[in-house]
């Protein structure tokens, strides 16, 4: 039910246990030789017979008398004879286990994508890091997402999924018991983010080179490390008044089964949803929730498992083991959610861009007939926009070509190509254009989080910062400019796709990793 691109990490074990195969192997074969061989060998001071003729025309051997001897030797002998093959093979064993735990520890130690921990860095990314007091996501142990620099600072990734987590604890809250019950939870929830995005865009500056002085940018990594410090303590205090008490057990169980009654009934409608887009649009428009419905299930499968676990806890009386499972349970139940939701809303994104797209065509072409103008005198110099306008109607001619040729399409994708052609001949910020900008930055956007929610355990610090950025640049309000919409559309889009690939190089890594 999977999508491929999400099962787990790549094995790469192969290799090592062939290793120890043939160590395994070649003991057991050179003990095996070392116990036959005395057996086909006949020893060097063995008594030969002396035959004599018997009275009755018969033989007999006066071996018969060094049977005793025999007898008495052959133990010494034979055990004599053990002792090299046992060794041979206690070495051959010893050498497989050798090689085994040498590779266990490489494993855990090593930084490479894809490798032992859930929080293993990029190469970049450690660069970046390595003052003592890093960007939170600083040298080992916890660079990537877990205990910063090992002084039990907490890095971006990992301040950012305790936001994640903490968005999802509140929204259960708030369904048992309203928004003004959980409003300081709520507050703090707010705080933390505005925290978190300070830190981002100082992360931003700081990839970008700001400041250049060795200096100034160990002071930029641990205010970074301060403002992750801070989203955790203020998430910590305005969480530990809402956790679910004993009492509380039954009703929150309640409203967790009720969500996830509504999204189980809600899943063959989205998967009737995904297949209607499949039939209008080009599969190029669908990459982003491909597989989304069958990711859905696969974490209400979870959730069942966790609200049965839950539901017989509290029946024994372990309300703390009824709580693990009813928060793993509320955990899955929000993923399935964004899952169908994102489903939902690129369906609605795309029947939007559809209807958008002639007028938007319109529109550009008003924008580049403003620009044209009689030919200049002879010797006097083009207008500044004449370079611009050949290929602007290229783009426009092939859109156009593109909208009428009767096959599916991605309608995104269009209006981004013409918003692009004509964004350096645009005169304002408003209009049809101003809108196109605005729904493809908003999709990209909320691709990518969508994306960083449901699969954060696997997405390191890149695809993180620059999502951040983008999102910053999109919540301008009044201030934002048509280039500040295609930024933070190229933006978000380049970090879903750096997320694809961490995930892609990791593997997806279970919740809670």
């Amino acid at each position: 039910m999977t999508s491929p691109l999400f099962r787990g990490r790549p094995r790469r074990a192969g290799p090592h246990l062939a290793v120890r195969v043939a160590h395994a192997a070649l003991g057991g074969a050179a003990g095996f030789v070392w116990l036959v061989l005395p057996g086909m060998t006949p020893p060097a001071d063995a008594p030969v017979a002396i035959i004599t003729p018997s009275p009755a025309g018969g033989t007999v051997g006066t071996a018969a008398a060094t049977d005793a001897t025999d007898a008495t030797d052959g133990d010494e002998t034979s055990g004599a004879d053990l002792v090299l093959p046992v060794a041979v093979v206690g070495a051959a064993g010893a050498l497989a286990g050798y090689g085994y735990v040498r590779r266990r520890r490489r494993a855990r130690s090593r930084t490479a994508p894809g490798a032992g921990r859930p929080g293993a860095p990029r190469a970049a990314d450690a660069e970046a890091a390595a003052p003592a007091h890093g960007d939170g996501e600083a040298a080992a142990p916890g660079h990537g997402g877990g205990a910063g620099d090992g002084d039990g600072v907490p890095g971006l990734v990992d301040a950012e999924n305790r936001l994640l987590a903490a968005r999802e604890e509140l929204a259960f809250a708030e369904a048992r018991g309203g928004p003004e019950a959980v409003a300081p939870w709520a507050r703090a929830v707010r705080d933390a983010e505005a925290e978190l995005a300070s830190a981002y865009a100082m992360r931003q500056r700081y990839d970008e080179g700001v400041p250049a002085d060795a200096a100034e940018r160990r002071h930029v990594l641990a205010g970074i490390a301060g403002r992750c410090h801070e989203v955790v303590r203020t998430l910590d205090a305005g969480s530990v008044p809402w956790s679910v008490q004993a009492a509380q057990l039954p009703g929150a169980l309640e409203v967790a089964e009720v969500r996830f009654r509504e999204l189980t009934a809600h899943t063959p409608a989205v998967e009737a949803t995904l297949s209607a887009l499949h039939a209008r649009y080009a599969p190029a428009a669908l990459d982003a929730v491909t597989g989304y419905p069958e990711l859905a299930k696969d974490w209400l499968v979870l959730a069942t498992t966790e609200l049965n676990g839950a539901r017989q806890a509290s029946d024994l009386g372990r309300p703390t083991e009824a709580t693990g499972h009813l928060r793993a349970a509320e955990g899955a139940i929000a993923r399935a959610g964004v899952f169908l939701a994102e489903t939902d809303r690129l369906a609605r994104d795309l029947t939007e861009a559809a209807r958008l797209v002639p007028a938007a065509l319109t529109g550009a072409e008003a924008e580049l007939a403003a620009h044209r103008a009689p030919a200049p005198p002879e010797g006097a110099p083009p207008p500044p926009a004449a370079p611009l306008l050949p290929h602007a109607d290229a783009v426009l001619a092939a859109v156009r070509a593109e909208v009428t040729s009767g096959r599916p399409y991605d309608p995104l994708e269009l209006l981004r190509r013409v918003v692009r052609a004509t964004e350096p001949l645009s005169a304002g910020e408003s209009g049809v254009l101003a809108a196109a900008a605005h729904l493809a930055a908003a999709d990209s956007l909320a691709a990518a989080e969508a994306f960083l929610a449901t699969h954060r355990e696997g997405v390191w610090l890149t695809a993180r910062t620059r999502l951040a950025e983008a999102r910053r640049l999109f919540a301008r309000g009044n201030a934002v400019t048509q280039a500040d919409r295609i930024r933070a559309d190229d933006l978000a889009r380049e970090a879903r796709a750096s997320a694809e690939q961490d995930v892609r190089l990791r593997g997806h890594q279970p919740a809670g990793a």
